[in-house]
């Protein structure tokens, strides 16, 4: 049975609530989505052979489980985190989060006590990724486009920051004909975003391209982002689009591009998506007085 995107919102909220006291608003953030991304790829990918995660005992969400009430659970959190990042190449991929934050989190029973409320919210069936789909929708890669904005709602951050919204992504993919082009002989085609943000913008411009007889995407994604922590939350988010293979870099495109070919020079990419923002309003769950460019 699927879960409803309503209820899944409102158990990742309530994890975002453990948090207060001690945590900023903006770094909620880092926290619940670590979790999540975690969360949805131990579900999916745990004792799979051949599969695009290697999920292992003792670097599985269980293992998180087992963790809970420990003395020790912040330390306990971080060394699983860490041994599958490792396990699966990704060091430097999420956001740079310590379950073990005595000045987040707080001392003692305190921190305790916050790690162990985070683990049990992700124990809820309605966040069973093994057995929740939701039919021809996205609804993890959603939940985390979402709480996007909610948290730059909470932080009173530049809300074109981190989320473009989903209307104003899917209206961009389809100016820029990403939909009119067809399988071709030697390369795939390329998709790229300088800055690329949460990566939202990249993720509807590919969907919107055809796919081949095999069922495989025909472009391949490509992105910069000068923020290290926001390029992280960028390559979740490609994984929990299963567009995980695309590739996401940090340093300014200005001042560092990061994408040069054989000789040096710039490298040239078939689509290129970017956003420009005048002046944003997020009123009501909806986002108005916005210029965006391609």
């Amino acid at each position: 049975m699927a879960v409803k995107k309503t209820e899944l919102y409102s158990l990742l909220w309530e994890a975002a609530n453990k948090l207060r006291g001690g945590v900023e608003p903006a770094r909620y953030e880092d926290y619940v989505l670590t979790l999540l991304f975690f969360k949805y790829v131990s579900d999916r990918y745990k004792g799979q052979r051949y599969a695009d995660f290697i999920v292992e005992e003792g670097t599985s969400f269980d293992d998180l489980i087992a963790a809970k009430g420990k003395k020790d659970i912040g330390e306990r959190v971080d060394k699983i985190l860490s041994a599958f990042l490792e396990e699966n190449q990704l060091q430097g991929s999420l956001p740079d989060v310590s379950f073990n934050n005595e000045n987040e989190l707080g001392r003692g029973k305190e921190l305790v006590d916050k790690v162990t409320g985070l683990i049990a919210v992700f124990e809820n069936p309605a966040i069973d990724f093994k057995t929740n789909r939701a039919s021809g929708d996205d609804i993890i890669g959603d939940a985390y486009e979402y709480f996007m904005m909610k948290f730059a709602q909470e932080s009173g951050k530049s809300k074109g920051q981190f989320y473009t919204p989903s209307e104003a992504s899917r209206i961009m993919a389809r100016l820029v004909g990403i939909s009119r082009i067809e399988p071709r002989q030697g390369r795939p085609w390329t998709l790229y975003d300088p800055a690329a943000g949460s990566g939202s913008l990249l993720i509807r411009a590919a969907d919107e391209a055809p796919v081949n007889r095999q069922g495989n995407a025909i472009v391949s994604i490509y992105g910069q982002e000068k923020d290290n922590s926001t390029a992280g939350l960028a390559k979740m988010n490609l994984v929990l689009h299963q567009k995980g293979t695309g590739e996401i870099k940090t340093y300014s495109t200005l001042a560092s591009p990061q994408y040069t070919d054989e000789y040096g020079q710039l490298r040239k990419f078939d689509f290129i998506v970017i956003k420009r923002w005048t002046k944003t309003l997020i009123q009501n769950n909806s986002v108005s007085e916005y210029d965006l460019a391609a």
